[in-house]
């Protein structure tokens, strides 16, 4: 295997053959299906909650809710996933995860009252959560130095077309029949999951005298604490442009005086069509300049051109309105590279704990943020809230950015004391 220890451009390209391997394949399948619940609710958001009987203010009300219960199920197994996947083994928590997810998906089609919806948006977040940290955990341990980032590219940008089967789905059935598809998708991928081996560094720990997925030992060392926030504070702006701009998107539309009516589900298609195509160009970007934190610090500035466009579409079409929310997507198009750059800072001994957690913790912001926003909403108007909190997430995001330490070409074969 290459030495990538001090790898030039030349050793860190995209060769397919050393990147486009079965760990990647399932890994960017299990984000496929991940991105599509996900994704999922935002657009059956409306139906499905006039489906059981709620109109008017409770849609926004009762959605917001729902999705709050759906990023804490996501917080809880986060945490959950990652302390078993570095105690058990990164292929365990595929396997767990998927199944579980399966289940509360196929229920979520079945629910009549905003109890049940709730508990299963919960159930289905727990399931979530292993899938995208686990995969990133294995993918990066297995693939060589100078190739992890384009495996990590690949996975987001599978999962991001997730978000347009989810839209194409949402149009043609029924939100019931959409949730038992997600549930039957999940299913198959179990199957296909058989084969995976696990990860030598893994392996490697088995007769060692650590503790593994210690998640407490995190906020035991002042340094290792303030390296853990940091990669989760650099993901708040990824949840604010999609679990706010673009989930409430009918809502911020009417605002605006958009002059059409503004689909959820739309706005959901574009702005992952967005981040597509952006995961691909961040994670182009980094292995070019061989630099995680230059390519999201690009990304992260042209997130707060967007934003900024996106507050001043006062009466514009429907068609451009729909066009900023996939530039909003392109732009948020570092999440791959954010959960490399998890993977990277820390030990084998608490990478899947750390990989799995940080994408969920950053999801799990939109708690904070839908709260912060429904609080300064009451005083400041929709607009002026939300371009309020986003001007706050973008600002811890580039403290937090500034303060990180690069780790592109870091060896990962390493043990945290």
């Amino acid at each position: 295997m290459t030495d990538y220890k001090n790898c030039s451009p030349s050793d860190c390209r995209f060769k397919a053959g050393d990147i486009l391997t079965v760990p990647v394949i399932v890994a960017s399948l299990g984000n496929f299906v991940d991105v599509y619940d996900l994704v999922l609710f935002s657009i059956v958001r409306i139906t499905s909650l006039k489906s059981i009987g709620f109109s008017g203010q409770e849609l926004l009300d009762h959605g917001v809710f729902l999705l709050n219960i759906q990023m804490a199920g996501l917080l809880i197994g986060g945490i959950l996933w990652g302390i078993f996947g570095d105690k058990k083994g990164r292929m365990k928590i595929l396997f767990g995860s998927i199944f579980l997810y399966s289940v509360a998906n196929i229920a979520n089609g079945t629910v009549a009252s905003l109890h049940a919806y709730a508990f299963w948006r919960f159930i289905a977040g727990i399931g979530l959560a292993g899938e995208l940290g686990a995969g990133v955990t294995l993918v990066a341990e297995i693939l060589p130095r100078g190739s992890r980032g384009y495996g990590a590219m690949v996975i987001a940008a599978v999962g991001f077309a997730g978000a347009i089967l989810a839209n194409t789905i949402a149009e043609r059935f029924d939100w019931r029949v959409a949730y038992y598809i997600g549930g039957v998708l999940g299913l198959m991928l179990l199957v296909l999951r058989a084969g995976v081996i696990e990860s030598s560094m893994f392996k490697q720990m088995e007769g060692m005298n650590v503790h593994k997925g210690a998640f407490l030992k995190l906020f035991t060392s002042r340094a290792r604490f303030f390296r853990y926030m940091k990669t989760i504070l650099i993901g708040m702006p990824l949840w604010y442009g999609a679990g706010l701009l673009i989930t409430l998107s009918p809502e911020f539309a009417r605002e605006l005086g958009i002059t059409g009516p503004v689909s959820a589900g739309k706005a959901v298609m574009f702005g992952y069509f967005g981040g597509l195509v952006g995961d691909c160009v961040c994670g182009f970007l980094s292995q070019r300049l061989r630099s995680r934190k230059k390519a999201v610090c690009a990304f992260m500035s042209l997130n707060l051109f967007f934003i900024a466009v996106y507050f001043s579409l006062q009466n514009s079409s429907v068609e451009t309105f729909y066009v900023v929310c996939w530039a909003l997507g392109f732009a948020s198009g570092y999440w791959a590279v954010l959960i490399i750059i998890a993977a990277e800072q820390f030990g084998t001994n608490l990478r899947a704990t750390v990989a799995t957690t940080v994408p969920n913790f950053v999801r799990s912001a939109v708690i904070p943020i839908m709260f912060l926003f429904q609080f300064i909403k009451k005083d400041l108007g929709i607009l002026y809230g939300g371009a309020l909190v986003g001007a706050v997430c973008l600002c811890i995001s580039f403290y937090a950015l500034y303060r990180l330490e690069e780790t592109f070409n870091r060896d990962m074969n390493f043990i945290e004391e």
